[in-house]
């Protein structure tokens, strides 16, 4: 029998006993031996839970009980996850976590105490929720060069984007929506902002690449500029707008980032909708390869949880081999980044904006007073001196090219 810890009985900390418990026979067979909640920690009790009775308050009671082996950090945050987390480890107990921000602040380091005290930290749940993506990276495209991975990242805002396009309402309306039914946080801004997606962006790019690429120096952009009047262009040019989270290599340079994007019918990720999330990666053999499914929610998150659970339990106190140093990544400011970037400008200027980018793509999409157009690749850092230079611009969206 394998006892486990559950720290955090939250959301995802009560969806990994009930996967645990729902999936019990094919769980256990796949482990090659039972697996049992011993404990759960938590500040609070919860009378009239069935598993009440396994509720702690002190992490000492785990730490220091010989029989629990695995503990799954579902508690979010830094603190105090990364002591328990670092504790544990250091305990030869290995730890299976949810926990994005933990992951891509200490990602690293956390593996390194794993490896150095013979047992795992693992954490397939912390990108993707439910989408197995952690894994595919680390086993079956170990023998690639991974030249790009770009993903949509955040059900919270893709559920929003897929509403402003098919009902035509505002942001603030369809982000009310989507608070209403619990797929966006009483304070969004996490989400809507593009930090989620930010940090998750950063622990590919740090399995990818095998060095630490910190989420702060990756440049971020969320969607609350995104507009109604946006989606009637895009439905002109046959476009979709989605927040985009990439990395991507040129020439030995790394360059990441997440913004909106628009992009066609002949990008698969063009089709991903509501709260679905997907990732799409490039191998310099494999070709384009895409993993698409749930990127959050109880059970989904917690399925991911516990799938690391049985791993761990089948290897026992062996250390899984995940290539991710401490070596900071050095990422390219994106102003050398080339792309072509769809414009909106005031009605009057279009020779103006002609003379500034060069031969651009116009497009009417019947708004009165302005226009659209699409200008040819430039750098960003060339973009943001014309697009400065232009005396009725109004707003812009990057356009995807793969």
């Amino acid at each position: 029998m394998i006892s486990i810890a559950v720290l955090g009985y939250g959301t995802v900390g009560s969806g990994v006993v009930e996967v645990i418990e729902k999936n019990k026979e094919v769980i256990d067979r796949r482990a090659g031996e039972e697996i049992r909640v011993k404990y759960i920690l938590d500040l609070r009790d919860f009378p009239g839970d069935p598993y009440a009775d396994r509720v702690v308050h002190d992490m000492n009671v785990i730490l220091q009980d010989p029989e629990v082996s695995i503990i799954c950090e579902t508690m979010g945050g830094n603190e105090p996850a990364f002591t328990y987390s670092m504790q544990a480890l250091k305990a030869g107990k290995s730890v299976c976590t949810s926990n994005k921000e933990l992951v891509a602040n200490h990602g690293a380091e956390l593996i390194r105490t794993a490896k150095e005290n013979s047992c795992n930290y693992l954490f397939e749940a912390s990108v993707g929720g439910g989408i197995p993506i952690i894994r595919p990276l680390n086993a079956a495209l170990t023998a690639e060069r991974i030249e790009l991975i770009n993903g949509i990242l955040n059900g919270t805002t893709n559920y929003i984007l897929t509403r402003m396009a098919e009902e035509g309402s505002d942001f603030e309306t369809s982000l009310k929506e989507a608070q209403e039914k619990g797929y966006a946080e009483r304070n969004p801004e996490a989400d809507v902002e593009g930090y989620d997606a930010c940090r998750k962006i950063a622990i590919l790019a740090s399995l990818m690449t095998g060095k630490t690429a910190r989420y702060e120096e990756i440049y971020t952009e969320g969607i609350t500029k995104i507009t109604r009047e946006d989606f009637l262009y895009a439905h002109k040019m046959n476009q979709f707008i989605k927040l985009l989270a990439s990395v991507r290599e040129v020439d030995g340079k790394y360059y990441a980032m997440v913004a909106p994007f628009l992009i066609g019918e002949k990008n698969p990720l063009h089709s991903v909708n509501d709260v679905f999330n997907a990732i799409f990666i490039r191998g310099n053999t494999l070709g384009d390869s895409m993993y698409y499914g749930r990127g959050a929610g109880k059970l989904p998150t917690a399925s991911a949880v516990v799938s690391d659970v049985i791993d761990c339990a089948k290897h026992g106190r062996t250390h899984i081999v995940c290539l991710w140093d401490e070596e900071k990544l050095p990422l390219c400011s994106i102003d050398g980044a080339s792309r072509r970037f769809f414009v909106r400008a005031k009605k009057g200027c279009e020779k103006e904006a002609e003379s500034l980018f060069g031969a651009i793509e116009t497009v009417d999409a019947g708004l009165d007073g302005e226009f659209g157009f699409v200008t040819p690749s430039i750098t960003e850092k060339e973009f943001a001196e014309k697009s400065a230079a232009l005396s009725g611009f109004i707003s812009r969206i990057r356009v995807e090219e793969d």
